[in-house]
């Protein structure tokens, strides 16, 4: 039989086995990634007419005229960033929330800003809901970083710029990873990750990616 199997008759533990056998098939292989985006359910960050489309692989439009990531490009960034459970780790645009919310799982604490302080409340709604006690969301401009907080042993851009932000290179820990969007346009974009070492700071590069533009300031809303 052709066509799209019809997912909706199946019950929360099939659901779950399909989302996690499309991330491994992704190439999301990481056990402690995979535990942690088990237990965040993607449902609850998605609402509106998309709701039901939650557990498939694809990006999602939320609040605001931003997007939730599609399931397998979070745990391919998440395993790049390599959390380990003592590290302090920043995220530039909150988004859903959903990327927080795995990461609260996997470090010791999660800051995260974006410039929709809407989005900023819906998330924080839901980290109280989830009892996720070790992230703290702002909204300003996540082009600046977090300087009071830094330096971060981990630092994930959900946003595209040109080039890796200044400010984010400079409040990276020495040994520390960030993992980011960089292109040109919205076409062409490559995920990154960055090292920071004694010499300076060594990139390489993952995969093809496509994400919203990192944008400056603080918006209106």
């Amino acid at each position: 039989m052709q066509g799209t199997p019809d997912h909706h008759d199946e019950g929360p533990a099939e659901r779950k086995m399909r989302f996690l056998f499309a991330l491994r098939s992704r190439g999301v292989t990481d056990a402690r990634v995979l535990t942690a985006m088990e237990r965040i359910d993607r449902g609850l960050f998605v609402r509106g007419i998309f709701a039901d489309r939650a557990y498939e692989d694809m990006p999602l439009p939320i609040s605001c005229g931003q997007t939730i990531s599609q399931p397998s490009v979070v745990g391919l960034m998440t395993q790049a960033l390599n959390v380990q459970p003592r590290d302090v780790v920043l995220e530039i645009g909150t988004g859903s929330g959903y990327q927080a919310a795995i990461l609260s799982l996997l470090a010791r604490r999660v800051y995260t800003i974006d410039r929709h302080r809407r989005l900023v409340r819906e998330a924080v709604e839901l980290f109280r809901d989830l009892n996720l006690p070790n992230i703290t969301a702002v909204a300003r401009d996540g082009s600046f970083g977090w300087p009071e907080q830094a330096p971060f042993d981990r630092i994930i851009v959900t946003a595209a710029a040109e080039d890796p932000p200044g400010p984010l290179l400079a409040q990276l820990k020495l040994g520390g990873i960030m993992v980011l969007p960089v292109g040109q346009s919205d076409t062409v974009q490559s995920l990154i990750k960055v090292t920071r070492t004694e010499r300076g700071f060594d990139y390489e590069e993952l995969r093809p990616v496509r994400f919203v533009p990192l944008v400056e300031g603080l918006a209106s809303d």
